[in-house]
């Protein structure tokens, strides 16, 4: 009698459960459909006025997000410095210029962890140099990344890197860092076909990096085919690069990641020197050493607001960036990538209604990273009600329509220009398509999503084709709606 009234009782239960599985799964009918294929799948789309769910695929799942794991860069570093902050690299010394202009001793360069800086900032920095006086250096020029740097690498594609690699992505780190932890080499074809390309450094006349140059010069329009590798040999960088080029081409700008940071923000500072008028004495070292306390500013350059580096951060997912604005967040010196995803994570623990996160670095490419959708909603919902610092968070985001990735170009015009995002992209061990962002519904009203998209072993492939039609539909079905 037990037995059948429990059988009964659990034939009544099955229509309610089922119902919940449809509310559940309500507003993301296409979306779901990953799931019949296998695809593991969190999503939520919330109203953020009013807090109704407009759809949900088990929000609370934790899940890879890849490059979205950025927004919480983007908010973390938001909260803690504010959008007008600047991170400042300076030229510092124990000396003090003669009447000649001789400084006799080091010249050191204190790297500020400015994620963004660049060769024209280091050109100012020089200029600014001269402007005091300086015209050579008896001692050495030193860098010093002593807030970190080397950083440990976390990942396969940046440990490799080290000796090798063939894409800029995987830059190593280091508060002291410039280009992105990448070099630069520009490819322009001779004169005449069956000659050698010509190859200079984009940031200076002279050679800073060291090219193996096997490209040649093939007639007008033969097509321009390049294959570039950086690799390092006996200590030292080299661009090995191969194919062929046109006459008729335009020169073509070759960006690898370098094997060392800070070492190659040394070697192009020198090349700056010497082409400023400005001779070194002993060469260059690089240290993890602070500045000696009694060394005093000789010249600094201020970077770009950090408003301004949340923009490229996450509009080009730029991985060295997320992952050195992370360390920033580190308060003590030496900061690894371990503390810059804790100091993440002890953010996300503040966030109302978030939820567990494993945040192992900043940019996502630690593939041990995990958040779910709920996660990601209820972090841009709390940035929704930061009016100080939500115009700068949202503005880092990109439109579909308007954005710098062409591949998010497709769905209606609906999706194309209601809808604000972030992408991250993963291929191993497992393939990853998240999506995280905000919507404005037809009404006016403000709405956040996220949709985290994992494959398994049995799911090896997973293109953004996939993802991005059945989500556009969704989201559209639900900004019509409203």
């Amino acid at each position: 009698m037990f037995r059948r009234s429990l059988y009964c009782a659990l034939l009544a239960l099955l229509p309610l459960l089922a119902e919940a599985h449809v509310a559940e799964s309500h507003g993301f009918a296409r979306l779901s459909e990953l799931t019949e294929q296998g695809f593991l799948v969190g999503a939520e789309a919330r109203l953020l006025d009013s807090g109704e769910r407009l759809g949900a695929i088990e929000p609370e799942r934790q899940l890879s997000p890849a490059s979205v794991s950025k927004v919480y860069v983007a908010a973390a570093a938001l909260e803690r410095f504010g959008p007008q902050h600047r991170f400042t690299s300076r030229l510092v010394s124990t000396a003090t210029p003669d009447a000649e202009g001789v400084l006799a001793g080091d010249l050191i360069f204190d790297g500020g962890g400015d994620p963004a800086l660049t060769s024209e900032d280091l050109w100012r920095l020089v200029q600014r140099l001269h402007q005091a006086g300086v015209r050579r250096v008896d001692g050495r020029l030193v860098v010093s990344q002593w807030r970190y740097g080397p950083v440990e690498c976390l990942t396969t594609d940046r440990c490799q890197a080290h000796s090798r690699v063939a894409n800029a992505y995987s830059a190593l780190l280091s508060s002291a860092g410039v280009n992105f932890g990448s070099w630069c080499v520009a490819v322009a074809p001779a004169a005449t076909p069956g000659q050698p390309a010509r190859i200079h450094s984009c940031d200076s006349r002279s050679p800073i990096v060291e090219i193996d140059n096997r490209v040649e010069t093939r007639p007008d329009d033969s097509g321009t085919e390049l294959n570039a590798e950086r690799v390092l040999r006996d200590g030292g960088d080299v661009m090995v690069l191969s194919g062929q080029i046109s006459t008729n081409a335009l020169p073509r700008q070759v960006y690898r990641a370098s094997s060392d940071p800070a070492r190659q923000t040394a070697h192009t500072l020198q090349a700056m020197l010497e082409q400023a008028g400005i001779t070194l004495g002993e060469g260059v070292a690089v240290v993890a050493s602070e500045p000696p306390a009694e060394a005093r500013r000789l010249a600094a350059v201020e970077g770009e607001p950090l408003q301004e580096l949340l923009l490229r951060t996450l509009n080009y997912s730029n991985n060295f960036m997320a992952d050195v604005l992370a360390l920033n967040l580190v308060e003590t010196p030496r900061a690894s990538l371990e503390q810059g995803g804790a100091a993440l994570e002890a953010f996300a623990a503040e966030i109302p209604g978030h939820g567990p996160v494993t945040l192992r670095s900043g940019s996502g490419l630690t593939p041990e990273n995990r958040t779910s959708a709920a996660g990601v909603t209820a972090l841009l919902e709390r940035m929704y009600h930061r009016p100080a610092l939500f115009p700068s968070f949202v503005a880092a985001l990109q439109s579909p329509g308007n954005g710098v990735m062409r591949f998010l170009r497709r769905g209606s015009p609906t999706f194309q220009h209601h809808v604000m995002l972030k992408t991250g992209t993963l291929n191993q061990p497992v393939a990853v398509r998240a999506v995280g962002g905000y919507f404005r519904t037809r009404s006016g009203q403000w709405g956040v999503f996220s949709a985290l998209v994992n494959g398994t072993a049995t799911t090896p492939w997973l293109g953004w084709r996939q993802v991005l039609d059945p989500l556009a539909a969704d989201l559209e079905t639900m900004i019509d709606a409203h």
